[in-house]
């Protein structure tokens, strides 16, 4: 797809945002089409580019930072010089978009609020992340993944009943808190195409960790202020629902079963004809149900499990690793994988946008850039005009 049929083509997004939650908005906006411009530090850049994922850095900048980076440009420039400050207060007078995360107060210091920039440009998007919130007891903390995920109840989710805490193996909030605002940039577009008026968009890691847990939250709300009990039996899928849902052993691997009738389920696996017939013990018994299921299941293999639950119309699936999931001709047809051309000659292998557009994927080979890389092209055409 070419970039002029992209949503967004023409669009000018200013990105003060540093690490993961921001930066990947940026991201999902410059894949459908949007000039997405991070404003860095002259020098070291931006701090996510020092964020080491098993300590692998490309071109001087962590791996990470490639992935969320992607397909924008760079900006140098020293907020605290007049001069830098006064090209950065022309840029926003042409931009769309501005994104940021720094700590409340600090745009305010340096007069680049939500108030000033609309002064400057009366029909910006101001598109905020916090960590929770501008105003609380928990306004200065910091804004970090795990800080959020442990805070706001999630560790207490995932795992079985004795394992303590166990926090997401990947950043959930941040990449949650991105979509988040994403929808929120979109959203504004479409009011400001109708008001002509700019719209200040504000999400938080907090909000969105709440948000993400909707359907646990309100079932504790309602349920008496019951707290979650994750299963007794390791594989444990979700801490409100019934058996059978989790994940269970087999002959040679795992197999997880989603919910489904448990009676049809314990009879076509081999287990009396009159089992699990009162619903009601799918919860209450819950734990006893899995480990029983879990008995029979260790008979066979997962490929025989699957095909035969399968053509019962039983929801389930087999537990692949990385390895075997790559492997599998449902992601190959995905054409998820692309590659990025590193400015060293090398290239960068790694998940493209998933969005589709017009029945085209939107590829793009463009790496992160260099910090400061793009700062004469950009003020030749935005600020010489």
């Amino acid at each position: 797809m070419s970039m002029d049929n992209k949503p967004l083509d023409g669009l000018l997004v200013l990105e003060f945002s540093q690490f993961m939650a921001g930066p990947t908005a940026g991201l999902r906006l410059a894949d459908l089409g949007a000039r997405v411009v991070k404003i860095e530090r002259p020098g070291k850049g931006e701090g996510g580019r020092q964020i080491a994922i098993k300590n692998i850095f490309v071109d001087e900048s962590s791996l990470v930072f490639h992935t969320i980076n992607r397909n924008k440009e760079s900006y140098a420039a020293d907020l605290k010089n007049a001069a830098d400050l006064a090209d950065i207060k022309a840029l926003i007078k042409k931009a769309d978009v501005i994104t940021h995360n720094f700590r409340p107060g600090v745009m305010e210091k340096i007069g680049l609020d939500y108030d000033s920039v609309k002064a400057l440009n009366p029909k910006i998007i101001y598109a905020v992340v916090t960590g929770y919130g501008n105003e609380g007891p928990w306004a200065k903390k910091p804004g970090q993944d795990l800080l959020v995920q442990s805070l706001s109840g999630l560790s207490w989710l995932s795992g079985s009943k004795g394992d303590g805490p166990v926090p997401f193996g990947l950043a959930v909030i941040d990449m949650y808190c991105a979509t988040h605002l994403t929808q929120g940039i979109l959203a504004a577009l479409l009011k400001r195409a109708r008001t002509q008026e700019s719209v200040l968009v504000e999400v938080s890691l907090m909000e969105s960790a709440l948000d993400m847990q909707f359907e646990v939250l309100t079932t504790y709300f309602n349920d008496g202020g019951k707290l979650p009990q994750r299963s007794a039996v390791r594989g444990g899928g979700h801490a409100y629902l019934s058996a059978p849902y989790g994940l269970y052993n087999t002959e040679d691997g795992y197999l997880a079963l989603a919910m489904g009738d448990l009676q049809k389920i314990g009879t076509l696996i081999g287990l009396p004809e009159d089992c699990y017939q009162d619903p009601s013990t799918w919860f209450s018994q819950r734990d006893q149900i899995m480990e029983e299921l879990g008995l029979a299941l260790r008979a066979k293999s997962t490929t025989e499990w699957v095909a035969l639950l399968d053509a019962a119309g039983i929801w389930c699936g087999a537990v692949l690793d990385y390895k075997s999931f790559l492997g599998e001709q449902g992601f190959v047809q995905a054409g998820m994988l692309q590659e990025i051309a590193l400015q060293d000659g090398t290239t960068l292998q790694t998940t493209r946008s998933p969005f589709g557009i017009d029945g085209h994927y939107l590829y793009v080979d463009k790496p992160a850039p260099k910090a400061g890389e793009d700062n004469e092209k950009i003020i030749h055409d935005y600020l010489r005009r």
